[in-house]
């Protein structure tokens, strides 16, 4: 079982053809085959694009119309902040089962309006502003480079992407691998928890052990170790290693991503490292000792 994508997952470019989007795209299909099947523009539809690897994709004046003609299951969203929203929106309209937007910038008002449309619809929406999910040697969607991940037993699922590629990297170096990567973003109003992907984690026979990188700000690390917490009562425990970013950043000061907003005595480092603790996570005191955390973890 592989979490959310597989080899068969046929995946829809919103903004394919600016310069991120038509790189991304290039990088996707490089990736074991990544079913890139077209790039949605309003204007350019009936056109096509002409990927690295020789192959001309169609470009659809809609969401909608690239789904019917494609059978597209899934799209990644490269549309600049003040558009995003819309271009998320469309895909829900469209019934689109998977929706990640890899922007930056989207605007707060902007994601709480399609949260309020997000949770009426059938769709998932990873992000915004995260680098995408991968299976590795199956499918990548997204800005995850591809050469660091190894086909292997570890559920990785981070706020920040930089961390994310430092997980992936240090369990592939350790003969580890992974099952699936998951950067859910760090802004305060995203759609997908790490609740939502620690379930399918717990859930998936081939993960046998997780990754789960916290930053400061907010209390969703809180509420997962709850969850994982309650969970284990019901039998359903994994080894886990985790990491909470943010640690020396100053009370009140917003650093970094928009979720990282430390105030009123919630949503600092050693909240959320406590918090893990007691739901039995290993957090590791380096971002670059994941792996070797992970290894001593597995060695028990």
């Amino acid at each position: 079982m592989s979490i959310l994508i597989d080899k068969n997952t046929k995946v829809l470019t919103q903004g394919m053809t600016g310069n991120t989007g038509s790189f991304h795209t290039n990088q996707a299909l490089a990736y074991f085959g990544t079913q890139m099947v077209g790039g949605i523009h309003p204007k350019k539809g009936g056109t096509t694009w002409a990927a690295e690897n020789g192959q001309e994709l169609p470009i659809f004046a809609s969401v909608a119309e690239g789904k019917e003609k494609t059978g597209a299951d899934a799209s990644v969203v490269y549309v600049p902040p003040a558009g995003a929203a819309a271009a998320i929106e469309e895909a829900i309209d469209a019934e689109i089962p998977l929706i990640v937007c890899i922007t930056e910038g989207v605007p707060v008002l902007d994601m709480v309006r399609v949260k309020a449309k997000l949770d009426k619809s059938s769709s998932r929406l990873i992000g915004p502003n995260c680098p995408g999910l991968l299976t590795p040697e199956q499918c990548k969607i997204g800005i995850m480079p591809g050469k660091i991940f190894q086909k292997g037993s570890v559920g990785v699922v981070s706020r920040s992407g930089t961390l994310t590629y430092e997980a992936v990297y240090q369990t592939s170096q350790a003969g580890l691998g992974q099952t699936s990567a998951v950067g859910i973003g760090g802004d305060p109003v995203k759609g997908t928890e790490f609740i939502d992907v620690l379930d399918m984690f717990l859930s998936d026979d081939e993960t046998q052990s997780i990754i789960m990188i916290g930053e400061i700000g907010g209390t969703a690390e809180e509420e997962a170790a709850q969850f994982l917490i309650d969970e284990a009562k019901k039998g359903r425990k994994k080894p886990m290693v985790g990491f909470i970013a943010g640690r020396t950043a100053p009370k009140g000061r917003t650093m970094g991503h928009a979720g990282a907003i430390v105030s009123g005595g919630q949503g600092d480092a050693e909240s959320k490292i406590a918090a893990m603790e007691e739901a039995g996570i290993r957090v590791s005191p380096s971002p670059a000792r994941l792996g070797t955390t992970m290894v001593e973890v597995l060695k028990g």
